[in-house]
């Protein structure tokens, strides 16, 4: 690790923006493009909550794929001049990073009636971000749910990413009981929310990941489970109705042949390429590719939290860091093999 971040991690150095004798909160802040060296922890001024706000003691928060793209910029083939208009040309729009919450709430604003202070709540703070701070401010109606009092806040804060985008895409594809459905990348954040919500609605499920993984996915549901390190699925000689391809290995080219006549490749993850062929596809063959950014609403949250509160949506925690420990916690998810979550503890 570099001098200057082993600096930077064991104290707090105080933003040029905090406001000048006001109550300061740490976070981590991202003043430019790069790899993890580049957060740097710090103390800005802590939020007050607007009359419709409540103010979170944030005490679980997450890195996500979503963080390592945010913070680096390195996004699929074709994206670049997309990616600076949503993140920032020459440095992160939204420099506290991170998307996903869960704590307690601290204080309302006045004409807030939906919640009370000490109200454990979760959040999905996507793309606004700011959940790399000790404290969040969010609208009453925005994307705040309670915790369901059976979940830890580690349980509900790793909730939100992976699995409004595997719920987001699943809806698109029209999945319905009986479909078989594969999903590539089985094991991260997105894979291990896909085979539980494909389960949920009376899929059959194969998933395909890496060898040190399959017991993993084999738990969480999965009917069955392919090595890729040792079997193509692409050669097996079977078809799916739903193709999920949360790793970006499956493209349409490659994947067509394990479609059956009217399957759906969902591109979770591909190239401008993927997406641009999506429409031309669906209107002369007899598949399709749904691609674009997964949609998702509150309600979305909440049927989340009702599936993990009874069990048929386990979140899968790789590994724990403490807030302090940040940028090696983006470290770990910038190697790109991450078993389901990484939570930040404060």
């Amino acid at each position: 690790m570099a001098s200057g971040a082993r600096e930077r991690q064991q104290g707090p150095t105080r933003a040029h923006d905090a406001v000048a004798g006001g109550i300061q909160m740490k976070a981590f802040v991202c003043r430019r493009f790069g790899p993890p060296d580049v957060l740097e922890l710090m103390e800005i001024a802590k939020p007050s909550p607007g009359d419709h706000e409540v103010l979170i003691k944030v005490r679980v928060a997450t890195v996500t794929a979503g963080d390592w793209r945010t913070r680096s910029c390195i996004v699929p083939k074709g994206f670049g001049l997309f990616a600076h208009l949503s993140l920032g040309f020459k440095r992160p729009r939204h420099p506290v990073l991170g998307s996903e919450l869960s704590g307690e709430i601290e204080s309302v604003g006045k004409a807030v009636e939906r919640f009370k202070v000490g109200d454990q709540v979760f959040a999905f703070c996507f793309p606004s971000m700011g959940c790399h701070a000790e404290y969040k401010c969010i609208a009453e109606n925005g994307p705040l749910v309670p915790k369901p009092p059976n979940l830890s806040h580690e349980e509900a804060a790793i909730l939100s990413f992976g699995g409004t985008t595997a719920l987001g895409f699943l809806k698109k594809a029209g999945i319905r009981r009986g479909n078989k459905v594969l999903v590539n990348g089985a094991s991260g954040a997105v894979g291990t929310a896909a085979v539980q919500l494909a389960k949920h609605f009376g899929a059959e499920v194969t998933g395909v990941c890496s060898t040190g993984n399959l017991a993993l996915v084999k738990s969480i549901g999965a009917d069955n489970v392919i090595d890729y390190t040792r079997d193509d699925f692409t050669r097996n000689g079977e078809t799916y109705d739903i193709l999920v391809d949360t790793a970006g290995t499956a493209p349409f080219s490659r994947s067509e042949g394990s479609l059956k006549k009217g399957g759906r490749l969902l591109v979770v993850l591909g190239s401008l390429g993927d997406m641009l062929r999506a429409p031309w596809v669906s209107m002369t063959g007899g598949k399709k590719i749904v691609a674009g950014i997964a949609t998702w609403d509150v309600e979305d949250l909440r049927f989340l939290a009702s599936l993990a509160a009874s069990g048929e949506l386990k979140p899968v925690i790789d590994r724990r860091y403490p807030f302090e420990r940040m940028i090696e916690a983006h470290r770990y998810v910038d190697t790109g093999h991450k078993k389901g979550n990484v939570v930040i503890t404060f």
